[in-house]
């Protein structure tokens, strides 16, 4: 007599779910800056690399634009992250996510107009003016609103896509009368000249630079691999690539990230762009 017994469709899940274990595989993104084809060029060898290095597979996924990619976050889709401190410190505090490495130095933002704008002499005085930031989730939008926060104080956002230097050549157009621009790009980046014109009505915190995180599916001796690795080991060479893109000539290597630096950097987000 058969006391138990497991019907057929039952089976079946059950040798899925098993296959679907066995074939896991650890998902590498980073945010949509890039097309399919360029993006594939920077992280496609990374991938590549840390599946060697921890025994895993690990394969590079696109994600095919800016709402999906935090759905997906927020769906805890991704096990190896590389994106702007906001966003890892989202992961760390609802997640689990641990920093790995990241990129040296820090973010810095300038909220600037033209030094005829004689009544625009602080953050305040941008409340309902037309103020030109690359779209959000991007930290140009998030630290003016940040510093604005309030419904009735809020500047109108005129969305500017190609960079830093879109956003500088529509406020030197006049389609805005300010502008929240990187530190490093108005120093370094325009002619003194330039600089002239221009007056700075607000220098952000610094807010520390882009990190890469892991999920709770790498453990400790894993992530240790890759901090090794990508701060002075061989996967230098692999992502020379990332470290020009986003740190410049300059930079040849990560450093190590502290989790510390990135605590409360999730309220830029949080509260400020709906979903989160």
């Amino acid at each position: 007599m058969k006391i138990f017994s497991l019907r057929p469709a039952l089976l079946l899940l059950l040798a899925t779910l098993f296959s679907q274990q066995l074939n896991a595989k650890l998902i590498l993104t980073a945010p949509p800056r890039e097309s399919e084809q360029q993006a594939q060029k920077l992280y496609g060898p990374l991938a590549s690399y840390l599946s060697q290095l921890l025994g895993e597979e690990v394969v590079y996924q696109y994600p095919r634009g800016w709402l999906r990619y935090q759905r997906d976050m927020r769906r805890n889709t991704y096990d190896i992250v590389f994106d702007g401190p906001h966003f890892a410190s989202w992961r760390m505090a609802h997640l689990s996510h641990m920093p790995l490495v990241k990129l040296p130095g820090t973010l810095d933002f300038y909220f600037i107009t033209r030094k005829t704008h004689k009544d625009i002499q602080k953050p305040e005085d941008l409340v309902h003016k037309m103020v030109c930031v690359i779209p959000p989730p991007n930290l140009t939008a998030l630290v003016l609103l940040d510093v604005l926060s309030s419904p009735t104080r809020e500047p109108r956002l005129k969305s500017i896509k190609g960079g830093m230097k879109a956003v500088f050549k529509a406020l030197s157009n006049n389609e805005c009368v300010a502008a929240v621009v990187r530190a490093d790009f108005f120093n370094k980046r325009l002619s003194a000249d330039q600089r002239d014109l221009f007056k700075i009505i607000y220098a952000s915190k610094s807010i520390p630079n882009q990190v890469l995180t892991a999920s709770t599916k790498i453990n400790k001796a894993g992530r240790d691999k890759i901090i090794q690795s990508l701060t002075e080991g061989e996967g230098l060479q692999v992502v020379k690539g990332i470290l020009k893109r986003f740190g410049g000539k300059k930079v040849k290597s990560f450093e190590k990230a502290r989790k510390a630096d990135f605590d409360g950097q999730n309220e830029l987000l949080e509260g400020v762009i709906l979903g989160w």
